[in-house]
């Protein structure tokens, strides 16, 4: 068996801004790269040429899943890297190489460190190379379909696509096309997830918290993401006042998310609000608050699930228990956990 070819999918509109640094990061780790340009009105296709890309052309049909398997079409490599435009190589190169000796049996996770996100770095791991015969479906979130076997590789990419400013530009570009999709799939557990996450971008909390309720509803009890989704739920609540439900919500799900920091830490933030906003509750809640920072440490710190944000495993933890301790009295407690648990440089 010769080697394998490789090759950089990307999918992009308007995107000359960001759309050299994706380029300039993979193409010493691919034999080959194209981007499909879905229409845009800048230099996109102009800038993607000159790092080397193949360009060619599709007509937006509000269906990310047949701009994906338009140019995955066009690519046909035995293997393809599926990456966007405000992604970039951060770490792993030689891993992408690597590829080119490995039979396409398999598809491959990699890590994606989003930099640009209102809580920090948050981590997640998506199936992002694919063997040549592997295509996408779903208008919206699509996923590729396959009964493979998954691997994971040491594989880092950047995002900062949820910037604020990239967050503002994008205000309900995927809206109509996740409630179009419901209608269809209403039984879609990722679906409600990811539209409870689109409105959240834009701090409507009602609206995600009920569209986090439908996905909880719905979700298998092993879903990997169910760490992210229950964190999520509660800060919604949080944001909405219902502190009450919240908690509710909280004691259904703690078995499911035992291993989860971001779980506990969204529980600990409700608590503390909770003790903020209704001082008779202050003396349950705090107690609380505490035991879900404290199990937050013990757990550490979980980039390998979905949605993990971080530092909840450590010094977001230990500098919201400072805080308890230093309303306590108790500040020589309060700094010598923080010291324990320092915030990376």
């Amino acid at each position: 068996m010769g080697p394998q070819r490789t090759c950089l999918v990307v999918i992009a509109r308007n995107e000359a801004p960001r759309i050299a640094r994706l380029l300039d990061s993979v193409a010493p780790w691919v034999d080959a790269m194209l981007v499909l340009d879905t229409g845009s009105s800048d230099d996109t296709a102009r800038l993607a040429q000159a790092c080397g890309a193949m360009v060619h052309h599709f007509a937006w049909c509000d269906d990310f899943s047949a701009a994906r398997n338009a140019a995955l079409a066009q690519a046909a490599a035995d293997w393809h890297i599926v990456l966007d435009a405000d992604e970039w190589l951060a770490d792993g190169g030689p891993a992408l190489a690597a590829l080119r000796q490995l039979p396409p049996n398999f598809v491959g996770s990699i890590q994606l460190a989003d930099q640009g996100a209102a809580d920090g770095v948050v981590f997640d791991r998506l199936s992002r190379v694919l063997p040549g015969t592997v295509r996408y479906a779903g208008r919206v979130h699509e996923q590729p379909q396959h009964a493979l076997p998954l691997q994971r590789l040491g594989v880092t990419i950047g995002h900062d696509g949820y910037s604020p400013a990239n967050r503002a530009a994008k205000r309900g570009r995927n809206r109509a096309l996740l409630e179009l999709e419901l209608q269809q799939s209403a039984g879609d557990a990722g679906l409600w997830f990811a539209l409870g996450k689109d409105h959240s971008a834009y701090d409507e909390h009602a609206q995600a918290a009920r569209a986090y309720a439908r996905a909880e509803a719905l979700r298998p009890a092993n879903s990997p993401w169910r760490g992210d989704l229950a964190a999520r739920h509660l800060y919604a609540l949080k944001r909405e006042g219902r502190h009450a439900e919240g908690a509710v919500c909280a004691a259904a799900r703690m078995a499911d998310c035992a291993d989860s920091p971001d779980f506990f830490f969204a529980l600990g933030d409700l608590m503390l609000d909770w003790a903020a906003v209704d001082p008779a509750q202050a003396a349950a809640a705090l107690p609380l608050a505490e035991a879900a920072w404290l199990r937050c440490l013990e757990i550490g710190e979980r980039p390998d699930q979905p949605g993990s944000v971080q530092g909840r495993g450590s010094h977001l933890a230990a500098h919201n228990l400072g805080v308890i301790y230093d309303g306590l009295g108790d500040s020589a407690k309060a700094i010598a956990l923080r010291a324990c648990h320092a915030a990376p440089d």
